[in-house]
């Protein structure tokens, strides 16, 4: 599902392009091809937009990701000492 999201704006921005061109090329422009072509502008840039957020997320995310794994690493390696400490004690 991730993978159609992203191809999702420029597959609108290529149909505006199209669209667009063919309209150019017929010669006349109505109000309603006119407004489609509007709505399809604004859905791209919504996308793009939402697109950006979501790059934002999970670069956030991933760093969070580092951290938990560093405090991890540091307990593993709290735990080792620990560990080894208890088998020098005498028994």
């Amino acid at each position: 599902m991730s993978v159609l999201k992203n191809f999702r704006a420029p597959v609108v921005a290529i149909a505006i392009f199209i669209s667009s061109a063919m309209i150019v090329g017929c010669g006349g422009v109505s109000e309603a091809q006119l407004a489609e072509l509007y709505s399809l502008r604004d859905e791209v840039k919504s996308l793009e937009a939402e697109a950006n957020m979501l790059k934002d997320e999970r670069s956030q995310l991933e760093s969070q990701i580092q951290d938990i794994n560093r405090s991890l690493a540091e307990c593993n390696k709290q735990k080792e000492e620990t560990r080894a400490n208890l088998d020098k004690l005498p028994k």
